[in-house]
């Protein structure tokens, strides 16, 4: 008799597939936004490589597309970030 008072006053967990849902969505974001700011500043030093290349001003497009990657590849991160 006892375990059933007990039973009926413990919270039912319908929300416990919503944190482990949570956590897996976080931790696929953790792992995705390293990449997405590594590529984009890659990107855009490669494309700068490649134009310094083919116009003979070393090294300046490359630092200037890499910066613009850079700034590109923040932006994307904060815009992926959940706002709370």
């Amino acid at each position: 008799m006892d375990d059933d008072k007990n039973r009926e006053s413990l919270p039912a967990a319908p929300s416990e597939p919503k944190r482990v849902k949570d956590f897996g969505n976080q931790s696929a974001l953790a792992m995705e936004l390293p990449f997405t700011l590594v590529a984009a500043v890659v990107f855009g030093g490669l494309l700068g490589y490649f134009l310094d290349q083919w116009m003979h001003t070393r090294p300046w497009l490359m630092m200037v597309f890499g910066g613009l990657g850079f700034f590109a590849g923040v932006r994307e991160v904060i815009r992926r970030l959940p706002a709370k």
